[in-house]
């Protein structure tokens, strides 16, 4: 294993925790199992939950990546943020998605059901994040 795939492993692997205990605390504790209604959309606990999460994690991770995973990148920063933002956008809708699938139709406890779905979602956002969030330079890849 490469250093920097290790390091995404450890930075990525401790974000991951942190989701998953926001995630658990919101669940359990603040949002108890209760729907919002916010008009247009009414978020069950198990989605509130994830969003919240999301919120917390997002600027860790994107720190965390930038700073100790693909430090190598040129790329200025803001094109990082906003190539970084849209990954974990695609990632937190597929989560979503599958959150719901998971937690409504088959009926698995939210708690597992967010750790699966992570699990799908960590492969894709690697390759994601290395070669398109904080591509290296093209001097740095053919040099």
């Amino acid at each position: 294993m490469n250093l920097q795939t290790f390091r995404y492993a450890a930075a990525g692997g401790a974000n991951t925790l942190l989701g998953f205990l926001v995630y658990f605390i919101s669940y359990e504790y603040i949002f108890k199992g209760k729907e919002f209604d916010f008009d247009f959309y009414a978020f069950k606990a198990h989605s509130a939950a994830l969003f919240t999460s999301f919120c917390i994690t997002f600027p860790i991770g994107f720190f965390m990546s930038k700073y100790v995973v693909f430090s190598d990148s040129t790329m200025k920063g803001r094109i990082q943020l906003f190539r970084y933002f849209m990954i974990c956008l695609f990632n937190l809708v597929l989560n979503f998605i599958l959150l719901k699938i998971m937690v409504e139709r088959a009926h698995i406890y939210p708690v597992l059901a967010q750790v699966l779905t992570t699990t799908i979602v960590i492969l894709f956002s690697y390759l994601a994040q290395r070669h398109f969030s904080f591509k290296a330079g093209e001097e740095e890849t053919t040099g």
